[in-house]
């Protein structure tokens, strides 16, 4: 039997990651950082919470459909 010269990964891509990366492309936390501010007494930047909250919503709205 032959091998086959070319191996395919399959990836399960959920919606999270999805929007995620969408997120990423529109450099919303970027954005919003500009907007808001960074202190240095934060550990996490204003554009990183806002995108774990849309993440966490949507993670959370979707398990009950």
């Amino acid at each position: 039997m032959n091998k086959p010269s070319e191996v395919i990964n399959i990836v399960n891509l959920d919606h999270l990651e999805i929007v995620a990366g969408i997120i990423d492309e529109m450099e919303l936390v970027e954005e919003i950082n500009k907007k808001v501010g960074i202190s240095n007494k934060e550990t996490l930047s204003p554009g990183q919470v806002m995108k774990a909250m849309i993440l966490n919503g949507l993670g959370f709205f979707c398990k009950f459909y």
